[in-house]
């Protein structure tokens, strides 16, 4: 495997500007030659099939779903991060560029983060120009709130529906290349393997999830836009179907993945109640504009009602630790100290995993009609899950598994170490480092989808003949086959237990061993005990009914066996990076008062790691790290 990361020449703030004139260009009238596969409907694909079929290529969109309206991207809540300086108040593409770096823990690629910070003012025109209802101010201005992580306001938002109206926005622009025609969209389909033709990306095997029926679908280029990987721990924010199955099964034909171990835990989720969930609801991170983060001062008050813990013995530690950020420091941080407070055994509700966030000081300052006009859906869904009023009492929250920044290796042109193949969104590695800020994950699959991977995939296809791949091939044939086989040995198990119960295990092992805290004797534990719920999976795992009709036990079953898989290779990646960074919190690596301590001389790199096989050692590769514009320093939010 060769890593070429093809970062352009030149001073930062050039490098896309001249990238893109660098570039070949596609005729108008030969795009019409060209044939794309999108894989993912969220707001990355979305946008980028869009995109695509309005510059003349002819683009098949695939996704699980029943439609693109029901991709994850709609549960994104609290905003999309541009740097557009509306409220005048310091901010520039500069500074949020720096945020992001800095946020990041300094692990991500400089040439990307700042293209990305670039391109960020341009999705905002292009959203209102689709009629995304962004908040306004009483003049008619977008408005903006703060997130965590910065001391500007940058956020633009659509109360707690941000991601659902982004979403719908790239849908209706989606919607209309199916109209014209240059998009066919496939729902229902699931990606089970890339096809590659003499080394390059030319097509995939699908399943239709309805008929069950396997089928192959050739193209000139693949762009993977399917998402994170955050329900390796089973709980987590996501829905219950996001998967690695696609960049698994990308990963063993040769892409390479890059950082897996870096995974974010959300601070502000509904804690877990039961046994019965099969995920975690996320509130907003925007509540932490005007909600305070607290917990009793004293262990023995903690079962105590809120209303009956005087101002005095509140310990508002968010606000007491880094005064300069308060509730808005960036979600690794406030995640930890969230779970520092409750092991500590000051945590609140029936569990004792949980801190308060409440707005009695904000609904007093602002009154409730205010707050209300804020937050009104985010309060409402709280209530509707808890049986709680947030403007009585205060919410309840606890961090939970949430983005994953780890994901396919990907160059400056987003394409992965298979050529013809990219890889855009959360399901690529690029921009976010060790931790993403909040508001982010929407900005970087707008801005991959609509500004980048178009130009990008245009240069790779410039250099190749059109209809070079037939699904008559052999290496059609050949990958078909891999997929039939794979699910017969699925069927034939004949086992007693679910996939499901063996997920929850393997979720337990993951959020106990490689979560928010992590050790050298817990990730080795892991690794050792990984491989037996592997063979127990596939000595006992019992699926019902046939492969040729509609079976969502043998769609689960497979991403399970998936993650069964690629959790190995995260826990792997966790041990290698001996250091604190970020999301990725080695307890060996800490300060005395529990900060990160990252070690810049051996581990200022990208993992990159290739497959070897099932149960072998996989192979890592670096990606150094180069800061021309930003220097090292301790990440600090005091």
């Amino acid at each position: 495997m060769k890593l070429d990361a093809r970062i352009p020449e030149g001073p930062l703030a050039e490098k896309w500007d001249n990238h893109r004139f660098d570039m070949k260009l596609v005729n108008p009238a030969n795009k019409r030659k060209y044939r794309v596969i999108v894989v993912g409907s969220g707001l990355a694909g979305a946008s980028a099939a869009a995109t695509l079929g309005e510059l003349g290529y002819h683009v098949d969109c695939f996704c699980f779903q029943d439609s693109p309206r029901r991709a994850h991207s709609i549960a994104a809540q609290g905003g999309i991060n541009a740097a557009k300086n509306y409220q005048n108040d310091g901010d520039s593409i500069y500074r949020l560029f720096y945020d992001t770096v800095k946020g990041g823990d300094y692990r991500s690629r400089e040439a990307n983060v700042y293209r990305l910070a670039q391109l960020s003012v341009n999705i905002i025109d292009q959203c209102a120009a689709q009629g995304v209802p962004f908040a306004r101010e009483y003049g008619g201005l977008l408005a903006n709130r703060s997130f965590g992580g910065a001391q500007v306001s940058r956020t633009f938002y659509a109360r707690g529906q941000t991601g659902q109206q982004l979403l719908l926005g790239a849908y209706s622009a989606l919607s209309r290349q199916i109209g014209l025609g240059t998009v066919a969209m496939h729902n229902r389909h699931e990606m089970l393997d890339v096809v590659l033709v003499d080394g390059h990306a030319k097509g995939i095997i699908t399943r239709d999830l309805v008929s069950g029926a396997i089928e192959r679908w050739a193209a000139d280029a693949v762009i993977l836009a399917t998402g994170g990987y955050s329900t390796v721990f089973f709980l987590s924010t996501n829905a219950a179907g996001c998967n690695v199955t696609a960049a698994w099964r990308a990963h063993k034909r040769g892409a390479g993945f890059a950082n897996p171990c870096f995974t974010q835990i959300h601070p502000t989720c509904i804690p877990q109640e039961g046994e019965h969930q099969s995920k975690l609801t996320l509130m907003s991170e925007s509540l932490r504009n005007d909600g305070r983060v607290w917990v009793p001062k004293s262990a023995e008050d903690a079962g105590k009602p809120a209303s009956a813990i005087p101002e005095a013995e509140r310990d508002y530690y968010l606000e007491r630790k880094y005064p300069s950020f308060g509730n808005l420091a960036p979600r690794d941080i406030s995640s930890r100290s969230a779970k520092e407070a409750c092991d500590d055994g000051r945590g609140v509700g029936t569990t004792g995993r949980g801190v308060y966030l409440d707005f009695a000081d904000a609904i007093e300052r602002l009154g409730a009609d205010t707050i209300a006009e804020r937050y009104g859906n985010l309060f409402e869904m709280y209530q509707r899950i808890t049986g709680e009023s947030a403007y009585e009492r205060p919410m309840r929250i606890y961090p939970a598994p949430h983005y994953t920044m780890g994901g396919l290796w990907v160059d400056y042109n987003l394409m992965t170490t298979i050529p013809g193949l990219f890889a855009i969104g959360e399901c690529n590695f690029s921009d976010h480092g060790a931790n993403r800020l909040g508001a982010s994950a929407l900005m970087q699959g707008l801005c991959d989808g609509y500004f980048v991977v178009p130009y990008t995939v245009g240069d790779y296809l410039a250099r190749t003949t059109p209809g070079a791949a037939s699904v008559d091939d052999d290496a059609f044939a050949e990958t078909e086959a891999d997929v039939r086989a794979q699910q017969d040995k699925l069927l034939t198990v004949r086992g007693k237990r679910s996939s499901r119960s063996l997920h929850i295990e393997l979720g337990r092992v993951m959020w106990e061993k490689c979560g928010m805290a992590r050790s050298k004797e817990g990730l080795k534990e892991a690794i050792a005990e990984i491989p037996e719920l592997r063979e127990a999976f596939w000595n006992d795992v019992r699926i019902p009914g046939r492969p040729d009709e509609f079976n969502q036990e043998l769609e689960r079953a497979g991403r399970v066996a998936d993650f069964l898989e690629f959790a190995e290779l995260m826990c792997v990646d966790a041990l290698d990076r001996d250091e604190s960074c970020g999301g990725h919190f080695r307890v060996e690596h800490q300060t005395e008062d529990g900060e990160a301590v990252r070690n810049d001389e051996k581990y200022a790199h990208v993992s990159v790691w290739e497959y070897k096989g099932v149960g072998k050692k996989p192979k890592k590769h670096r990606e150094e790290l180069v800061y021309d514009e930003v220097e090292f320093s301790t990440r600090s939010y005091k």
